[in-house]
């Protein structure tokens, strides 16, 4: 009855720190979700317009349980920030629940299985705590990566199923347990190292060598068996997939693979990968915030000097299966993160994996704790110590009130860490890209307007959850607006939608969304030298600029005209045309160019290449003072209209390319001189002006005035 009450306080506990950690404000928090989330939620949307697949090869490839779990909660719940954060968080608060079982499962017996179930609910009552009330597990319990928390939530359950059936000898635990397993590799990419662990976790059972590990494997092959059967069987859709497709199966890992030609020194990496990730316990954590609390450990200081003692005391046992396991898991489940490298380093999300077994070791090193204490009981010389040593079922009920207690006062600070601290802080409003969240529930809740059209520059020609939040009735066409290809994005979009009668041009307030500081600016001047301009309307983080009347009976340009230019390379590329202006007006470089205050401007360039060229150019825009000083320089791969390099042009074709410069405001009033120099991408050496062998061409002098 002890039992049953304890293990029933410890569900309770756990319940309301999941409760308020993972569900509460679900539909609100994190207020946006940034491009790669949205990926997801766009395939779900394919799924749902009946084009399924085992695996899409889309932005390195993403495996399907991710996107069908997604697909399914966009029914029940619409295309909704609540629909894409959902199964993550079922994901994450069902892994809690999960480690409390293993925990169970893998102490409460002894080698001798003599019940232990005390022990059982302790370690693993500890570790599901300490995930259910951890700030990174909290963070990432509610983002839309689903598939990083179902992958470690099958792989415990698969061990859990695999335990009890093993000892139990119930063929149904096993196939329940090769059903997990099998559906591993359908979750995320270092579900992939999982093999490993089962086999190594195997194979430790077969040392010393001998005829006693004969007569076991004959006797455990037909579990064995089984087990890997159902595996097999499960997984067969997705292991036919890559053994028929396999460029899919490297399609991100050679993207961060350590070991990848241009790493360099890759043995160093590693080591220093493995420093990293032995930080994360107690040091310093993913800078990541939509992963964490940029920058804190997955471990406090003294959750971290629990797990280190809970790893010490399994090297010393390693050969009880238990302790054996769970050491095998640390090290096998880390390797995915170890091998990787990027720019986010460490990295939270790579290690879920390894979370059960970095717990469950915290929670090993906490028990070993209070054993250690609870024999030397008879030293301690307080007033209420003889009482307790003389009734272990009250020290029991202390202890396991002391527990739920702080495992409470816990969840209460990480609760206001997250809602009251993180969920209000500029950088997480920036990494969950929150602006694209908004502007989807502004259209959204906005009246319908025929024969309208929104433009919305960003760096690329799409956004992924812009493209699943957003329902409106009007045309949303995300325009790359930092191409030097601006004028024919836009007049390309619009003429795909059969020239609307109104454009409304979103305006965003943070300019690094677009990509290019003048984008917009150059936007909002294209559409008012084609069109009619209505109005403004301003939003919290955008405003929408209006326009009427698009004229696109003739091409797009920012130039009137092009002033006659020609300078011949000796790499095989000409110049053949030169513009420049502000806004709407074409300034004549023959002049110097009085941009006043403005201090922006945009160069428009006419190339020619020759047969045979096979040279890859970017230019340089260098701004030199009056001393010959450079104080000022913009580089570009130079690109046609279709993004080819100039290798891939077509010779002798004519190709317009428009660059915006912005000056630095800092520079003072004076002259200046803008000049051009085209270099091979690939060496970085310039190519001269045949007759000349200069690298460097002036295309115009600027006038600049104070105050700018």
């Amino acid at each position: 009855m002890r039992f049953r009450l304890a293990t029933g306080a410890t569900l309770l506990v756990l319940a309301i720190m999941v409760v308020a950690l993972r569900f509460a404000g679900l539909a609100e928090l994190p207020m946006g979700l940034n491009r790669d989330e949205g990926i997801d939620g766009a395939l779900a949307l394919q799924v749902l317009r009946g084009e399924h697949a085992i695996f899409f090869p889309v932005d390195q490839g993403r495996e399907p349980s991710a996107i069908y779990a997604l697909a399914l909660s966009t029914i029940l719940f619409g295309r909704t920030l609540l629909a894409m954060h959902l199964p993550t968080a079922l994901g994450s608060a069902g892994l809690v629940f999960a480690v409390l079982w293993l925990g169970a499962v893998l102490f409460g017996e002894d080698e001798e299985e003599r019940a232990t179930r005390w022990r059982g609910l302790a370690i693993g009552g500890i570790a599901a705590g300490l995930m259910a009330v951890s700030v990174s597990q909290t963070i990432i319990g509610r983002t839309s990566y689903n598939k990083v928390t179902h992958m470690p939530l099958l792989l415990v359950l698969a061990f859990a199923l695999l335990w009890q059936g093993w000892r139990a000898r119930s063929w149904r635990r096993i196939a329940l347990a090769g059903i997990c397993t099998g559906l591993l590799p359908y979750t995320y990419i270092p579900a992939r190292f999982t093999p490993f662990l089962f086999l190594f976790f195997g194979l430790s059972f077969l040392f010393p060598l001998g005829s006693f590990s004969r007569t076991r494997v004959r006797r455990e092959l037909p579990w064995a068996a089984a087990f890997v059967g159902v595996a097999g069987l499960v997984a067969a859709p997705i292991l036919l997939h890559f053994a028929l497709h396999p460029e899919h199966f490297l399609m991100r890992s050679r993207e961060v693979w350590l070991l990848r030609e241009e790493q360099g020194n890759a043995f160093g990496s590693f080591l220093g990968n493995v420093w990293e990730y032995l930080l994360v316990f107690g040091i310093r954590g993913d800078p990541n915030w939509r992963h964490n609390f940029a920058g804190q450990p997955m471990l406090r200081t003294w959750e971290a000097i629990l797990f280190w003692l809970g790893a010490g005391m399994a090297l010393w046992r390693w050969k009880r299966p238990a302790y054996r396991l769970l050491l095998l898991w640390l090290v096998v489940l880390l390797l995915p993160a170890m091998l990787s490298r990027d720019d986010i380093l460490p990295h939270f999300l790579r290690m879920m994996g390894a979370t059960p077994a970095i717990y469950l070791l915290a929670a090993v090193g906490a028990w070993e704790a209070l054993q250690f204490l609870w024999a030397r009981r008879n030293r301690v010389r307080w007033a209420g110590a003889p009482a307790l040593g003389q009734n272990e079922n009250r020290v029991a009920v202390t202890l396991g009130l002391a527990a739920a207690g702080w495992i409470l006062a816990q969840g209460a600070f990480t609760y206001h860490t997250y809602f009251r601290t993180w969920a209000n802080l500029p950088e997480v409003y920036e990494a969950n890209e929150t602006e694209w969240a908004e502007l989807a529930r502004d259209l959204n809740d906005g009246p319908a307007e025929p024969n309208t059209v929104y433009l919305v520059p960003y760096t690329i020609s799409e956004h992924f959850s812009f493209q699943y939040l957003y329902e409106g009735a009007a045309p949303a066409d995300v325009i790359p607006a930092s191409a030097p290809y601006l004028a024919q994005e836009l007049e390309s979009a619009l003429g795909a939608m059969e020239n609307p009668a109104t454009v409304k041009l979103v305006d965003w307030n943070r300019d690094a969304i677009s990509g290019d500081i003048l984008a917009e600016q150059h936007a909002v001047a294209l559409l008012g030298k084609y069109g009619q301009f209505v109005g403004t309307e301003a939003y919290g983080s955008y405003q929408i600029h209006t326009f009427g009347e698009m004229a696109l009976d003739r091409s797009w340009t920012f130039f009137e005209y092009l002033e006659p230019r020609t300078v011949d390379y000796d790499g095989g590329i000409s110049l053949h045309g030169l513009a420049a202006g502000q806004g709407q007006a074409q300034l004549p470089t023959a002049e110097t160019l009085n941009l006043g205050e403005a201090r922006a401007l945009w160069v428009a360039l006419r190339w020619q290449t020759a047969p045979g060229l096979e040279t890859d150019y970017s230019i340089s825009l260098r701004l030199h003072d009056s001393a010959g000083g450079r104080v000022y320089q913009k580089d570009a791969l130079l690109l046609d209209s279709r993004h080819r390099r100039t290798g891939r042009w077509a010779a002798e074709e004519p190709v317009d390319t428009v660059y915006y410069v912005a000056i630095p405001a800092e520079l003072g009033a004076g002259e200046y001189a803008l000049r051009l120099v085209v270099y091979d991408s690939a060496t970085l050496r310039p190519t001269v002006e045949l007759g000349v062998w200069e690298p460097e061409v002036e295309l115009a002098r600027l006038l600049l005035a104070a105050g700018g």
